[in-house]
């Protein structure tokens, strides 16, 4: 992946993320501060001088000394100095708190109240002040700290007030300490202090928040039985307590009767019990409720709006979200970062990219500051589409405008690369999480197993299992899920089913994906008894099979001939209350025409339509598969157009297999104009793309004439394509593209290099390098590694290093597989240093050291017996500080000790 400048609007920034990922962690410091900048440790002392002279605002080394006083500064400067007249220090207490960016904390306060207080004159002013503190907590450690810094007053003889009493109970409740909020009101009756009306609507709301109706409801009925009468906010709290406690009914009770109680409806009394509305999916009461708001002269709030917007969204109704969202700005009501934010989800979660960013963008030009959440939002819809450059542009973005990634931001990533099998990078993204004190999850873990086993590496993905649980983690059904379905793809089938009978003993109860992914397993290897062995044995353990779980019996059934069998467990699925799923119609269709049963198929498609599915692309594709088959190109071309317009593009295999109909036909010209229709639909021609039109290229020079005729001919198979073409003929290929317009790019090149590279024909490919280089045409990413696995394999090492120094100066990373062959074949020819060189090179780029050592050092060199070269590189990774988990070295030290 190429890594370029980070720009907000770059398409591709993975720079980015090799920058994050090598970015310095050490700071240099200059020996002493200049004459022109504070001593910041004296700070306070400079303060208490400056504060001791007359006029002290206008003295001439307070200025300077302004953007370096913060309020820790200023607590000590109350603390320390308990002569500084009060007057003095409550003054330069308020003029300090004018000056931008300055905010005073609760221990600022605390020393100021410590200083006013021995003064009988400014104990109206300590009131003041004792209100400001609690006022200015910001978290709950700070509203314990006043808590207990009042406790203390308050038996010193400056006694805690009703109001502030009132604000404290707020401050509590504001940060959900509610066994102190409870302690501090019990301290109030027996203080003899009396709570009026805002002291019960306080406890009540503070209950009615976490859902506790029957306190809410003690403290309500304490307002009639000290003489008061509830407002607007009591009955207000009230409905937001039965809403939190999802009896709306209830809610609306209160609503309805808060007119008769002679009490007011607000704009927060309605948007409660629409929220409460819509959380009970009963969108049509919320929205006529909605409705209905100017009949109490209310008006929607932001948030009634956003509250509504929620909704629609979630439940899949965008264009009613979008209305709104327009209405709200026509009646003059700004959306908020949350109204953003839920829209952006929203379109994340439909895959429309482009309007979300658009939003964004939107919100960005509104001066609105976006939350972690509005940017992870983005971040995983690209990385679930495979646009994880794009996502590294978000995560760029939200830096520079001073919003850290959180934990989810980067599980999203490392969930993108492992995606697209770039398990390097996502591990890279690992060691960046524990850098920055961020704890992985056991949802990084099973991402970044998913993506080792993706990659075949078992051996990474149990070490990584063995780590996760070392760092306390549990692993849970969707890890041991991931090593079942990724041992059965990989037809290790007995492991897998091993491992599964092990999960009741581990205190892990099978779920549907896993045994779904062993039936998978075993219909794949043909032994279909057994996979309904298993499924009958879901069924007795009480785990429902899913949609999938049918389909995966019914592929397997079809794939053995049983197609009666798999009509008649789709009829079974139905019966369960599961409903048809395009892929279920897929199976059946595609093995209806694999049997030649057009009229089957046509008739189980027309079903599907009727039923309100539709078809993908997978459906469309085996129709034209089939037609293409028998060369029907006619019926076949009028499938692609029917596709068209139901809005359904075409995939790589689609157009595929047109191309080699055409081919099989003889119309070389017709095969290249689909070609040409694939690049102006921005499909990426495939490896098979390619290996035909060279395949009806070749066949077209040898004999033109009996090709047209030949339909069923194989002069030259697939398999063979890239072990006979030349460089001449790759010559030919573009001289036929750029004839019908689609002149080659850097996918062309990358498909041939990789056909080339994969047979051994490292002359070819590497004048396809130097001829793309010629046209000004960056390799890629996997054409490097193409290049570097082929020299390896011919044990050209010298040549691999050449380009991995390349490839490194051209921004991109190399493999760890790639690199862990270069350098075991470096020590095998007795090429010490550049082995040593590259080594040291690899350090640098970011990687994971742990998955370093595993696939290096371990499966690479102790693997082939090079035992000293192992422990010569470990020192070269403790000089350059690569520090290695304990079970690495572990590990490392069992492989040493074991060769």
């Amino acid at each position: 992946m190429r890594r370029k400048p980070i720009l907000p609007s770059s398409s591709s920034s993975t720079r980015a993320l090799f920058l994050l990922l090598n970015s310095k962690r050490f700071f240099s410091f200059t020996a002493s501060a200049s004459a022109s900048e504070p001593v910041l440790d004296d700070l306070p002392s400079q303060l208490l001088s400056i504060l001791s002279q007359p006029n002290w605002q206008r003295h001439p080394s307070l200025k300077p000394l302004i953007p370096s006083i913060s309020p820790s500064h200023v607590s000590s400067l109350f603390s320390l100095n308990h002569h500084l007249p009060p007057q003095t220090a409550l003054a330069f207490f308020n003029w300090i708190a004018l000056k931008p960016n300055f905010i005073h904390t609760v221990h600022s306060h605390s020393s100021l109240l410590t200083l006013l207080l021995p003064n009988p004159s400014f104990l109206s002013v300590a009131e003041k002040i004792r209100i400001s503190m609690i006022k200015s907590s910001t978290s709950p450690p700070d509203a314990l700290f006043v808590l207990h810094h009042l406790r203390y007053l308050n038996k010193t003889h400056f006694k805690l007030t009703l109001r502030s009493y009132n604000f404290l109970l707020m401050s509590l409740s504001k940060f959900s300490l509610f066994d102190d909020l409870k302690t501090v009101y019990m301290e109030m009756l027996e203080d003899k202090v009396s709570p009026n009306l805002h002291t019960f609507n306080t406890m009540v709301n503070a209950y009615c928040k976490l859902g506790n109706l029957a306190e809410a409801e003690m403290y309500f009925s304490k307002i009639g039985q000290a003489g008061l009468r509830p407002d607007t906010f009591s009955y207000t709290s009230l409905i937001l307590g039965h809403c939190r406690n999802k009896d709306v009914d209830s809610a609306y009770r209160v609503f309805r009767v808060m007119p008769q109680k002679e009490c007011r409806r607000n704009e927060v009394s309605y948007t409660n019990l629409i929220h409460g509305l819509c959380e009970a999916d009963r969108i049509g009461e919320a929205f006529k409720l909605f409705s209905q708001m100017g009949e109490d002269d209310c008006q929607p709030t932001v948030r009634t709006f956003t509250v509504l917007i929620c909704a629609f969204c979630r439940l899949g109704k965008k264009s009613e979200a979008m209305k709104l969202f327009r209405e709200m700005r026509e009646k003059g009501c700004e959306p908020n970062v949350h109204t953003y934010t839920v829209l952006i989800d929203s379109m994340c979660k439909e895959n429309k990219l482009g309007e979300a960013r658009k939003l964004l963008n939107e919100m960005l030009e509104k001066r609105l500051v976006p939350t972690v959440v509005t940017y992870n939002a983005l971040i995983d819809g690209y990385c679930k589409e495979g646009a994880v450059e794009a996502a590294i542009d978000i995560k760029a973005l939200m830096e520079s405008n001073k919003c850290c990634p959180n934990a989810r931001t980067y599980n999203e990533l490392i969930f993108g690369f492992c995606k697209r099998k770039d398990v390097n990078q996502a591990m890279a993204l690992l060691t960046k999480m524990l850098d920055l004190k961020l704890s992985p999850s056991v949802i990084t873990y099973n991402s970044l197993i998913h993506g080792q086993c993706k990659a075949g590496d078992f051996d990474c993905a149990y070490r990584l299992l063995s780590l996760m649980k070392d760092s306390g983690l549990v692993p849970d059904q969707w890890t041991y899920s991931v090593f079942i379905d990724s041992l059965c793809k990989s037809g290790r089938l007995e492991e897998a089913h091993a491992l599964f009978d092990s999960l009741k003993e581990k205190g892990v109860k099978s779920n549907e994906v896993t045994f779904t992914a062993l039936i998978d397993g075993y219909c794949k290897v043909g032994k279909i008894n057994d996979a309904h062995s298993l499924f009958d044995r879901m069924l007795t353990e009480g785990c429902e099979p899913n949609t999938c779980t049918y389909n995966t019996l019914v592929d397997g059934l079809c794939k053995e001939g049983k197609l009666q069998d798999a009509i008649l467990l789709v009829e079974k699925m139905l019966s369960t209350g599961l409903t048809h799923a395009p892929h279920t119609y897929s199976i059946l269709i595609k093995h209806m025409l694999k049997e030649g049963d057009f009229g089957h198929a046509h008739r189980l498609f027309n079903q599907m339509v009727c039923s309100g599915s539709q078809p993908d692309v997978f459906i469309y594709t085996s129709f034209i598969h089939a037609y293409c088959s028998i060369g029907d190109i006619e019926e076949a071309e009028k499938l692609m157009v029917k596709m068209s317009e139901e809005g359904i593009r075409a995939d790589s295999l689609t157009y595929t297999l047109l191309i080699n109909t055409y081919g099989r036909m003889g119309l070389l010209d017709s095969a290249f104009g689909v070609l040409k229709r694939m690049f102006d639909a921005c499909c990426d021609p495939s490896h098979y793309t390619y290996s035909f039109l060279i395949k009806h290229l070749l066949r077209s020079k040898t004999n033109d004439n009996i090709v047209r005729l030949d339909l069923a001919s194989n002069f030259i198979d697939i398999a063979d394509v890239w072990k006979t073409m030349d460089y001449q003929n790759a010559l030919d290929l573009f001289e036929k593209m750029v004839e019908h317009g689609c002149a080659p790019n850097g996918n062309t090149y990358e498909k041939l290099i990789i056909g080339l590279c994969k047979e051994g024909r490292l002359e070819v490919a590497q004048r396809l390098y130097v001829h793309m280089g010629d046209r000004r045409i960056s390799p890629s990413q996997d054409i490097y590694h193409s290049l570097i696995n082929c020299c390896c394999q011919l044990q050209v090492y010298g040549e691999a290093a050449n380009l991995l120094d390349t490839m490194i100066e051209d921004g991109y990373l190399p493999t760890l597989e790639s690199s862990k062959l270069l350098v075991c074949g470096l020590f095998s020819e007795d090429n010490i240093e550049k082995a040593k060189a590259v080594f040291c090179s690899l350090l640098r780029c970011g990687y994971n050291f742990d998955e370093v050592a595993w696939k290096v050092l371990h499966d690479g060199l102790l693997k082939r017996g090079l035992v000293n070269r192992c422990s010569e590189l470990i020192t070269i990774m403790e000089q350059m500080g690569c520090k290695l988990h304990p079970q690495t070295y572990s590990v490392l030290i069992e492989g040493i000790d074991g060769t």
